[in-house]
């Protein structure tokens, strides 16, 4: 792998000052040397963009855009390329145009000054094998705030993920890579390179400038270290996009931030999905979910934008992070999505749990259960031409685990209908089956129950009640989990063991199940 796929000519006799377009060339990087040579053939029909046009480069690989004082120029990777990787496994596929660099009150560097323009900024592509089916790791909410915490992000997540590529073509990271201590970008590169894969990043609340008095200038950092902040790129029948949906400083209040996009951005949204072939899947990531309870955490108007935009397809998942819970959200005509099949976002469950909290685990790293249940972990997206299936990998765990079921160890006889058996399973949804049987016989229905998971519930109790400190970080409160389903214990079981079975089939059709053991015994007589 080289360090650079951008060939960037620089001519002195050759270079204009104030230059108010930029030309470059798309082209077959046969050596991957990164350099334009005379007998590497052009590739034709390739989207560039500035960060809001988006051109097609012609016959000879040729292409031409407008530039102001400060844009990224990038190539959209159309399937069947890759890209050059840096040697933290990133993409090279971006030239960031700043004549004059970011501003330079900001407490964390931005990207230095770039000067003028050179005659062309070509980008060279590889050839490479992509199917119509492939997986993408996806990971949510990284968040170390400090080296020990990375650490605990390395052993926990990344020390597993990287034994588990094969099959696996790249991956993306749904921002919040780190909290606020920008200087962690490149220690968490330096995590990430383990991976062995192309990784892709999403910029996050907990990764902006917070000194920026404007949001175009709160990204200047993470500019730096990974590139434009909204981008994208083609893989086999994949579209995927990537946007910085995080407004700061807030563009009504001027404190803190909010959901939403600016006008550049769903810009280029349009314009990109101009050029993009109606059957594809469309992949958008981004970090702050849509919605989220009420209104007041996104921008209505620029999310029903970007609903617009992303109407004329058939085939549309979103991805988003952010919450430290695990919850997938479908709309439909009151949400704004005017079409017959609802649209799926994910809102995926995050790499550091509940913040790096709770006891330690036998690796002496925090458990750190989110707070709707879920185990920390990681997702795995399966594109198939343009379908998807979903899952999610629990560090730590066997890939099977993908429930919890929880119950009391031991009941009264003849007092079991006061007990629950319940079932948290992590990537249910509203349109799962969820049924359960107690030794073999009829499968009975499970109810949703919107209450706390318990299992989580007396952990959390644990650091309340306990007349001693229990180790780590007491986790957050619990909340109302969407994915936990509960029966009733029947009453009439006789004494002795029993085994009860919760069985699950998903939104893809796919069937799993557990089995947990439970006794019945009988109150000595008083």
């Amino acid at each position: 792998m080289r360090n650079f796929i951008v060939s960037i000519v620089f001519l002195s006799s050759l270079v204009v000052g104030a230059q108010n377009k930029v030309i470059g060339y798309v082209f077959e990087d046969t050596n991957a040397n990164g350099k334009k040579e005379n007998k590497e053939k052009p590739i034709a029909n390739v989207a560039v963009s500035n960060g809001v046009e988006v051109v097609l480069t012609d016959a000879q690989g040729k292409y031409e855009l407008p530039v102001s004082e400060d844009n990224p120029i990038f190539v959209i990777k159309p399937a069947g390329y890759g890209f050059l990787l840096d040697d933290y496994n990133l993409p090279r596929y971006y030239y960031m145009h700043k004549p004059n660099g970011s501003p330079k009150h900001l407490k964390y560097k931005g990207v230095e000054p770039t000067g003028k323009l050179p005659k062309e900024v070509n980008f060279g592509l590889l050839p490479q094998v992509e199917n119509d089916e492939f997986k993408a790791f996806v990971f949510g909410d990284p968040q170390p705030y400090t080296m020990e915490e990375m650490e605990y992000y390395k052993r926990a997540i990344v020390d597993e993920a990287k034994q588990q590529t094969t099959g696996i073509s790249f991956g993306i990271s749904l921002g919040d890579i780190v909290g606020d201590d920008l200087s962690l970008h490149q220690p968490y590169k330096e995590v990430m390179k383990a991976m062995g894969l192309p990784w892709y990043n999403v910029l996050g609340n907990h990764d902006m400038n917070y000194d920026a008095e404007e949001d175009r200038y709160a990204d200047e950092t993470f500019e730096r270290n990974f590139g434009p902040a909204n981008y994208a790129f083609n893989y086999g029948k994949a579209h995927f996009i990537v946007l910085d949906d995080v407004l700061y400083p807030h563009p009504i209040t001027k404190k803190g931030y909010w959901g939403g996009f600016r006008k550049d951005q769903l810009d280029f949204v349009r314009n990109n999905l101009k050029v993009v072939d109606k059957d594809r899947l469309i992949v958008v990531s981004f970090h702050i979910p849509l919605y989220v309870g009420d209104e007041k955490h996104f921008d209505a108007q620029a999310r029903q934008e970007l609903l617009d935009a992303l109407a004329e397809f058939d085939h549309v998942l979103l991805l988003s992070a952010h919450m430290h819970t695990q919850t997938h959200q479908f709309y439909g005509k009151e949400q704004g999505w005017n079409k017959p099949k609802l649209l799926h976002e994910y809102n995926v469950g995050t790499t550091s749990g509940d913040w790096y909290s709770g006891e330690y685990n036998e690796e002496n790293v925090p458990v750190s259960t989110m707070r709707d249940g879920t185990p920390k972990g990681y997702a795995i997206l399966t594109v198939k031409d343009n379908k998807y299936e979903l899952d999610y990998k629990v560090a730590g765990k066997p890939e099977d685990y993908r429930m919890e079921v929880f119950l009391p160890q031991v009941v009264a006889d003849k007092k079991g209908g006061n007990s629950f058996v319940y079932a948290n399973i992590f990537m249910g949804t509203e349109f799962d089956e969820v049924d359960y049987r107690i030794d073999g016989q009829e499968w009975k229905k499970m109810n949703r129950a919107v209450t706390m998971d318990p299992a989580l519930y007396a952990k959390v109790q644990k650091y309340d009640l306990s007349p001693t400190l229990v180790d780590g970080k007491r986790p957050s409160n619990p909340v109302d989990s969407p994915h936990l389903w509960s029966a009733r214990i029947p009453s009439n079981l006789s004494v002795g063991t029993h085994q009860v079975e919760v069985r699950t089939k998903d939104m893809f059709q796919r069937v799993f199940s557990t089995v947990k053991t439970f006794r019945v015994e009988a109150r000595a007589k008083q």
